[in-house]
């Protein structure tokens, strides 16, 4: 069946922009699948204050829409078809009889005139009037068309998302670039103060020692002086004839004889800089140092695993819960329960991390199997501490919830996974309270993942000036 034929049991509506009425020209379309002239969409765009869609008013985040290259070739064979009929119908005549043609030969699916039905070849076929013939047709092919027009929705649904997961990609790889700039001014701030402060030590040793050599050289210098005129008086005396000297010896004997002679000057110990002071595991202990300044936090959440509601902090440790965002409705996405992921999941060992819950709303905090479909209500691989309604609650499905009460309410909850032994275990840190322990056999990766829905964010706790591979 040809392009032609298939547009043939279209009307002209199916083919008109919702905004001009008029046969569609350079369409595009949107997320919510509703296409436009590229012309027209762009002047009411223009009229607005946001970009909403024309006719169900959902806000697109594209300010150019895709081309909808599969309307437009429809388009324009139905015009292509239009002008053809309008041209036949003009001389709508039997090629054989030349007679105007009113009927339809159901057996050989034909158009006839009232000579073809009286002929030998339609010997008792069955005839329509070709009004009826082309409604009775017409429907037919509607109904034919429909999972077509179905599948071309699916394919323009996915091919916006694709459109829209590119301009994400775009904005993630921005919003990363400036994160990733602004930890490493960070560091460079330290480094930099760290350095500064470095060379200052080793300045004021310069100091403080070249002030020491300095005033050693100025006594060894007056000391010099004094033993330097002495010996060169003495000498002059010596070179005179005989009588002056024996007239001056008395009083040049006293001049050397009282001349008081100082101890021998030592060296100054420790005079040089101490450079293995300065030096010495430089990078090592500016690293050690560095500890203090940095934390690490055991998870770190995923965001393209986020609930639309999700907003997550810009260090992916924290995470609130706010108006909807425009994202990807990518695979790894929670669609339905406010929650996230960890960016990382544990297949065996013991791993433990704090979350810090705020209790004015539900919040929930625990495990998920990587299995478990991100699409719908969470049906099983699910294992969590939750508050819900008022009320502290386990959460396993299928298993029922189960109420349980605490004597203070925790700010903090600790999560402790054996995956080995098949314990999760959750903890009040402040009070050292076991709260709740599931025993499960898991044979797949687990994620640790948060809920909420509080606007006050619920943040994973750091360990402050640790980090996992610390020296003992």
């Amino acid at each position: 069946m040809g392009v032609n034929s298939l547009c043939s049991s279209f009307l002209s509506d199916d083919f008109s922009c919702p905004v001009c009425k008029d046969i569609f020209k350079d369409p595009v379309v949107l997320l919510c699948t509703h296409s436009f002239c590229q012309g027209c969409l762009q002047r009411w765009w223009r009229e607005k204050p946001m970009h909403e869609c024309p006719v169900c008013k959902e806000v697109s985040l594209l300010s150019n829409p895709p081309r909808n290259l599969a309307l437009r070739n429809l388009c324009e064979a139905f015009l292509q078809e239009r002008d053809q009929k309008a041209s036949a119908e003009a001389e709508a005549l039997c090629s054989l009889h030349s007679e105007k043609i009113r009927l339809f030969c159901l057996n050989h699916q034909d158009t006839v005139c009232v000579v073809c039905r009286d002929s030998k070849e339609h010997n008792n076929h069955k005839f329509r009037p070709i009004d009826e013939a082309a409604k009775d047709h017409r429907e037919k092919l509607q109904n034919i068309l429909k999972p077509v027009r179905e599948k071309l929705k699916i394919f323009e649904k996915v091919k916006a998302n694709c459109d829209q997961t590119g301009d994400h990609i775009k904005v993630q790889t921005l919003n990363t670039v400036t994160q990733i700039k602004e930890q490493f001014k960070k560091l460079h701030q330290f480094l930099q103060e760290e350095e500064e402060v470095r060379i200052a030590a080793l300045r004021e040793e310069e100091k403080q020692k070249s002030q020491t050599m300095k005033e050693k050289t100025e006594s060894l210098n007056r000391e010099r002086a004094a033993l330097s005129n002495t010996i060169r008086a003495t000498e002059d005396e010596l070179r005179v004839d005989d009588v002056s000297f024996l007239k001056n010896y008395k009083a040049a004997v006293k001049r050397v004889q009282q001349l008081p002679l100082p101890d021998d000057p030592e060296l100054v110990s420790r005079a040089l800089i101490d450079e293995a002071k300065h030096l010495g595991n430089l990078s090592f202990n500016i690293w050690n140092k560095m500890k203090e300044f940095v934390s690490y936090t055991p998870v770190i959440l995923d965001p393209n695993s986020a609930h639309p509601h999700l907003i997550l902090s810009e260090d992916l440790t924290g995470v609130s819960h706010g108006d909807r965002q425009e994202l990807p409705d990518n695979p790894e996405r929670f669609d339905f329960c406010p929650c996230v992921l960890s960016s990382e999941g544990f297949d065996s060992g013991s791993h433990s991390w704090e979350a810090e819950v705020i209790n004015d709303k539900n919040w929930g905090v625990g495990v998920i199997q990587e299995s478990v479909r991100k699409k719908g209500e969470i049906q099983r691989g699910c294992w969590a501490l939750c508050y819900l309604e008022g009320q502290y609650r386990t959460f396993s499905p299928p298993l029922p919830d189960r109420v349980f009460s605490v004597k203070t309410k925790p700010q903090r909850i600790r999560v402790h996974l054996d995956f080995n032994r098949g314990n999760l275990s959750f903890w009040d840190p402040d009070t050292n309270t076991l709260l709740h322990t599931f025993r499960h056999t898991f044979t797949e990766r687990l994620f640790p993942y948060v809920g909420t829905l509080n606007k006050l964010p619920l943040k994973i706790s750091p360990l402050k000036g640790l980090l996992p591979f610390v020296m003992s």
